[in-house]
């Protein structure tokens, strides 16, 4: 294929699984144009929207796909991955103490000096002076309780948190397939 990559390079594709529903929404199940055209020559997606670019060869061109669904239908995971990215989106990517979107990092509930456990529920996002501010002590013991009890999320949950939090580039294709599921106004 012929064409430079550089063109190319904001033309990805939201990917969604057979039943029309993105992958995942944060980050948003997105793959290059590359990936994209090699996954429909090798037949496993269906393309559903297309961009006004195309890509050619010397005996073949096609429009770039901006919307593809999976051929299969790939089950999605019951609960996501511990991670600290999933912690901040558990928390919508604000402090559990004081409610800031700053310099967030992750404070365990019960201090892991006190023998508190590095998992969902126990670790919640903070900013930086909130975690400082409490140390190794208890909520009971600072007066700093989270504003939400952490708890073992489910990846419907973070698809549902992430859809809050729209990524810098959408395009107007993707719309329909990001938001299908929305009450709507009257």
């Amino acid at each position: 294929m012929t064409g430079a990559n550089a063109a190319f390079e904001n033309r990805p594709a939201l990917v969604l699984n057979a039943d029309f529903r993105p992958l995942s929404y944060y980050p948003l199940s997105l793959w290059s144009w590359q990936d994209t055209v090699k996954a429909v020559f090798l037949d496993r997606v269906n393309i559903v929207s297309e961009y006004d670019s195309q890509v050619h060869s010397p005996s073949f061109q096609m429009r770039l796909p901006s919307v593809v669904s999976l051929k299969t239908y790939v089950k999605p995971a019951l609960y996501p991955a511990f991670t600290r990215f999933n912690v901040f989106l558990r928390d919508r990517f604000s402090c559990q103490y004081c409610g800031s979107s700053d310099d967030l990092t992750f404070d365990h509930v019960v201090p892991r000096s006190l023998g508190g456990q590095t998992r969902w529920e126990n670790v919640v996002a903070a900013c930086s002076p909130c975690n400082l501010a409490k140390a190794n002590k208890l909520p009971s013991a600072c007066g700093m309780h989270p504003h939400q009890k952490p708890y073992r999320p489910t990846v419907y949950e973070l698809h549902s948190n992430g859809r809050k939090f729209p990524p810098n580039y959408l395009h107007e294709s993707w719309l329909d397939y990001l938001y299908w599921d929305t009450e709507l106004e009257p």
